[in-house]
């Protein structure tokens, strides 16, 4: 990559929805955001009005909408600025730290899973989901006594990269080291394929983030994920960060 240009994870969503996710995009103009059954993540092709007014109707027509970048946007002209929060971008060493052999009941989790995958979602709290987030990539689970108990899979596919993500695990099963057997064993798939995993965490999740470095990941750079909405008619707007 030449001097000067921007890497593809210093703009994830951008890269991921105008590259090789474009196909689960909904578009308007110079703004782009994963169908809303999908993903809850957005970006623009830059900070300009027009671009800016591009978004304002997505999330106009979609409902929230978060956006992923180097630093907190204002909101546009008639959005409100939900929250506002520091993320880290980890990715993978070349190779990744050790830690025994993955458990075997790891099984592939298919369609017919997604609902109950909802529902663990909804139980822990992993970071957005959705209906269709599992159809962005390979999810991986741990049944104990027929219970879905954990899973970890993918999101963001971006050129020579995979997202790491939906890690949860029921709180009943937790501290047996099922998140980090199915974290391995998501990046081995990535790496199979000639893919570098990644992820993005909360920068206030030293739990998880202890993990993942214990895992080889490493922080590439700090995000600000800003969450705008459409209020109603007559609800108070909250000025964005600049």
């Amino acid at each position: 990559m030449g001097e000067g240009m921007e890497h593809p994870l210093d703009r994830p969503v951008w890269s991921a929805l105008t590259g090789p996710q474009a196909g689960v995009a909904v578009r308007a103009g110079a703004a782009v955001r994963y169908h809303p059954d999908v993903g809850l993540f957005a970006a623009t092709a830059d900070a300009g009005a027009d671009s800016m007014a591009d978004l304002a109707g997505l999330v106009r027509a979609h409902g929230e909408t978060a956006l992923v970048e180097s630093r907190a946007v204002a909101a546009p002209p008639g959005l409100a600025v939900v929250s506002e929060a520091a993320c880290l971008q980890m990715v993978a060493a070349e190779t990744e730290a050790g830690g025994g052999p993955v458990r075997a009941d790891i099984a592939t989790l298919s369609p017919t899973d997604w609902p109950e995958m909802a529902a663990l979602a909804q139980a822990t709290r992993p970071g957005p989901f959705f209906a269709r987030t599992p159809g962005l990539g390979r999810f991986l689970g741990v049944r104990i006594d027929g219970r879905l108990a954990a899973m970890a899979g993918e999101r963001m596919r971006i050129p020579g990269f995979t997202e790491v993500s939906g890690v949860c695990t029921l709180p009943p099963f937790r501290g047996q080291g099922l998140a980090a057997d199915l974290i391995r064993a998501v990046m081995a798939a990535m790496r199979a394929r000639g893919e570098t995993p990644m992820l993005h965490t909360y920068a206030s999740n030293t739990g998880a983030n202890r993990l993942y470095e214990a895992l080889g990941f490493r922080v590439r750079r700090e995000l600000v994920m800003t969450t705008l909405s459409a209020p109603q008619p007559g609800a108070e707007l909250v000025r964005g960060g600049g």
